[in-house]
């Protein structure tokens, strides 16, 4: 076999569908085929509609119950309406600009259910069910193309349907689910941008490019890696921590281009496109900041926005659009001075080591009244995950972990690298000054700890390698696989009164305060 016809193999080689990682490689027809085909296969959309329309339903019937903010709803459909009527936040108290931590998207995409449905309950919490919504396809075409598997592509869009903790934060107008649609999208974008580039590379072998005749790296534009700056910087522009993820995912990527160089046979894989890997990252990094900074736009547009005239205000110069920005700087400076400084005690915090076990869940709502048949009834929102789902994502990460060093299988590395970037720089900052922080930080981790588990479901029903000693391995995965999703199913409707704050007998209620004083 030639050089170029052995990188052709390398490239366009797929681990199989059951998420193992290992088996031999695919005949040339498997090998050859069209990444379209897979997108628009008939099979795989039509289990995404299925599950999509059965999430949608779940995040959207009965959301304007309750009929009052709840939570740090105080706080975000309050500035959503205030910046359709102004432009920017506003402090009806003092009659003047208020002043808030967080950049403005998550807000403005609220206004937009209030545009659409008015300063009511539905209209504060639609934008946030849509997301939601959003968040569970995007999850679900992500797992296909990383699986290659209708079954394990549903498997992981039904996980996060039957999620309490995602549901909590899809009905509930705050802006950690939008930000976590974000994250998730940019995910999407890298990794189209890995097929992308291994597609690309593999069209110049069949050109006539010989890796082994040049030092040459093929011309390639990284498109979906410039979609992933623009919707990071969106994600920003929600909450800055969606930061924490850009160097892991730069990472991610240049490690997949090397990977990709070397398979193709290039020489120095790492030297060979440092170049132009940094180039397009420089890019698709400028995309972020120019995206995140018309999330600015209400502020930039008008005059009444906090610290919109500083400069002016202690008599320095403020020129046109340089003065702006040095404005929005120094109000960029007090907030990050306000954030690394916060830590009011809450009774509602907890720690990232308690996030996964489920340590400290967040009451949304209480109460007490009512007419449920009983002397004393309960009625709470708690933002609780589902108990059997969550408390298996440790022994699942574990399993990942000894599955992607066994198998060298670049799915465990993509799903490690989300994890820890939505997880790791919480745990420096709880240890580094213990500032104050709420479980609901976790969202943006959470389609990585989906997959995770769906990556380990997947490896426990791939047949052993030597299948006629063990015939039976396959059947007993599955069993255990469908097991495990009954059980998930069955604890998210136990527990889904607490999630949607249905009135019901307060027996009934602390029934499911699983870990006692914990959760209540």
């Amino acid at each position: 076999m030639t050089i170029a016809a052995a990188a052709r193999t390398a490239l366009t080689s797929h681990p199989p569908a059951d998420a193992s990682g290992s088996g031999s490689v695919p005949d040339i027809v498997r090998r050859r085929l069209a990444t379209l085909e897979n997108w628009l296969d008939p099979y795989s959309w039509a289990v995404t509609a299925v599950i999509v329309v059965m999430a949608a339903i779940l995040r959207l019937n009965g959301i304007s119950s309750p009929r009052r903010l709840v939570f740090d709803e105080k706080y975000y459909p309050t500035d959503a309406w205030d910046m359709l009527q102004r432009g920017v936040e506003w402090d009806e108290t003092n009659n003047g600009p208020a002043y808030v931590v967080h950049p403005p998207l998550g807000k403005w995409l609220i206004a937009l259910g209030e545009k659409a449905f008015g300063n009511n309950p539905l209209g504060w919490r639609f934008s946030a069910a849509i997301a939601g919504t959003l968040m569970i396809l995007i999850l679900i075409r992500v797992a296909y193309r990383m699986f290659r598997s209708v079954l394990l592509a549903g498997t992981a869009g039904l996980l996060m349907t039957l999620d309490g903790f995602q549901l909590v934060l899809s009905r509930t107008a705050l802006l950690d689910i939008f930000l976590g649609l974000f994250i998730l999208a940019t995910f999407a974008a890298v990794l189209l941008d890995r097929d992308h580039y291994r597609r690309r590379l593999l069209r110049a072998l069949e050109n006539g490019y010989d890796p082994s005749g040049t030092p040459k790296v093929p011309w390639i534009v990284p498109w979906w890696l410039l979609v992933a700056g623009v919707l990071l910087g969106l994600a920003c522009g929600v909450k800055w921590s969606a930061l924490f993820f850009l160097p892991f995912l730069a990472a991610l990527i240049v490690a997949w281009r090397v990977g990709a160089r070397r398979s193709a046979g290039i020489r120095g894989p790492l030297i060979a496109g440092i170049v132009g890997d940094l180039g397009w990252g420089v890019l698709s990094f400028l995309l972020t900041g120019i995206f995140y900074l018309a999330s600015w736009t209400g502020w930039f547009v008008t005059d009444s926005g906090y610290f919109r005239h500083y400069r002016e205000a202690i008599g320095l110069n403020e020129p046109p659009i340089l003065g702006p920005l040095l404005n929005l700087l120094h109000y960029h400076s007090v907030a990050y001075t306000f954030h690394s400084g916060l830590t009011d005690q809450h009774s509602s915090q907890s720690w990232p080591w308690q996030w996964l076990l489920l340590g400290r869940p967040v009451p949304f709502y209480w109460n007490g009244t009512g007419d449920c048949g009983a002397p004393s009834c309960a009625s709470e929102i708690l933002l609780l995950g589902t108990p059997i789902l969550w408390w298996s994502f440790l022994p699942a990460l574990g399993a990942l972990v000894w599955f992607g060093i066994a198998r060298r299988d670049w799915r465990a590395l993509a799903i490690g690298t989300g994890v820890v970037a939505g997880l790791l720089p919480w745990f420096w900052y709880a240890v580094k000054d213990g500032r104050t922080m709420f479980s609901f930080y976790a969202l943006p981790a959470l389609p990585f700890l989906i997959l995770a588990v769906v990556y380990v479901l997947g490896a426990i029903m791939t047949p052993a390698r030597d299948e006629a000693a063990h015939p039976d391995r396959r059947l007993i995965g599955t069993v255990v696989a469908a097991g495990y999703m009954v059980a998930v199913a069955l604890c998210f409707a136990y527990f889904f009164p607490i999630f949607v704050g249905q009135l019901m007998t307060y027996e009934n209620w602390y029934d499911r305060m699983w870990l006692g004083t914990r959760w209540v």
